[in-house]
């Protein structure tokens, strides 16, 4: 029964993030943030200025043998990202 509670406070507190316009925001915060644990503190130290417009991630990358690297693997990348936070709130990423 506390379960079904907690489901139900999870609901109400999406839906507001949703009205206030704060679920978006959020989210792709959340992304960015889950970025290190999705390609691991290695990679992550070498990128830098992470962002998202229009559902796209722009990411800055200090080696452009990692950039290719992560290049062939955008399409697992995006997949892992946006199940990381639960939502699709990236549909591709682009490698600077």
């Amino acid at each position: 029964m506390k379960r079904n509670n907690t489901e139900q406070v999870g609901d109400v507190i999406r839906r507001l993030l949703r009205q206030e316009g704060l679920e978006t925001p959020l989210n792709e915060y959340r992304l960015i943030d889950a970025w290190k644990d999705v390609v691991g503190t290695a990679i992550a130290h070498y990128t830098t200025n992470l962002y998202i417009k229009n559902q796209v991630l722009y990411v800055h990358l200090s080696s452009s043998v990692l950039r290719q690297e992560l290049a062939m693997s955008r399409t697992l990348l995006i997949r892992n990202l946006n199940a990381q936070v639960g939502s699709q709130v990236i549909v591709n990423i682009v490698f600077r």
